[in-house]
């Protein structure tokens, strides 16, 4: 059977929303692969503050709560309440070989914290923070710090907008993977980020062409397809 593509996270699958005769396509799912537990299908795009997607159950246990593993790390969520995506394993892991011994990374827009956990079980910095608006991301993130057994990541809950000019430090490092909005936060990560610090900036576009006064462009990297002729990228930046 030809299945279009779907996501796998842990034991649940998630079906794209172009997926055609989706009840016939997840009890194929269900009894080809026995890893495959629940089938859920999106029925929308990524929407609100929270960048949720819509969901509905197809078939299989009815749940949306799991627990997935990639890059030597293991992360617990509820697909419901929770942004994350599967796709971006290999982007996290790409982030982490670049931070160096004894770094301060700040991570906006941190979800359930799949990357600053991934940066601190591959690589080596003194300690990371998380900022999270979402209640539910938060403290799942606080779960799996727990369930990584990390201690030099601290997450806190609320608006960048409000906590970042609290922070009474400078960072080596700035991760900002909110591709929808982020350039309007970009500012307010400059000013504490450190000279010759980096911060790698998520967006979606047709082609990269995006420059901010006092970062020069080191590398360019374009990730998935979001859409026809549309891409996610990321641009590795170092402040002059």
């Amino acid at each position: 059977m030809k299945i279009s593509s779907f996501d796998l996270i842990g034991p649940i699958a998630i079906l794209s929303e172009r997926t055609k005769n989706s009840k016939k396509t997840a009890n194929y799912l269900l009894k080809a692969h026995k890893n495959i537990k629940t089938v859920l299908i999106k029925t929308g795009k990524y929407k609100g503050l929270y960048r949720l997607p819509k969901l509905k159950f197809i078939a299989g246990v009815k749940t949306t709560k799991t627990i997935y593993r990639e890059n030597k790390c293991v992360f617990s969520l509820d697909l419901s309440t929770c942004y994350f995506s599967p796709r971006t394993a290999s982007e996290r892991l790409r982030i982490a070989n670049q931070v160096k011994k004894n770094e301060i990374v700040l991570n906006l827009f941190s979800g359930i914290s799949p990357f600053s956990i991934v940066v601190s079980k591959n690589s080596n910095p003194k300690e990371i923070t998380d900022i999270e608006i979402n209640k539910e991301a938060a403290k799942y993130a606080k779960e799996n710090l727990k369930l990584n057994k990390i201690n030099n990541i601290k997450v806190l809950k609320g608006n960048v907008k409000n906590i970042v000019p609290k922070l009474k430090k400078k960072f080596d490092r700035i991760i900002m993977h909110l591709p929808k909005t982020s350039k309007r936060y970009v500012p307010l990560a400059l000013k504490v980020l450190k000279k010759n610090g980096t911060l790698h900036y998520y967006f979606f576009a047709k082609k990269p062409r995006i420059q901010f006064k006092g970062l020069k462009q080191i590398k360019i990297s374009r990730l998935n397809q979001v859409s026809p002729g549309k891409y996610k990228f990321c641009i590795d930046f170092k402040k002059l």
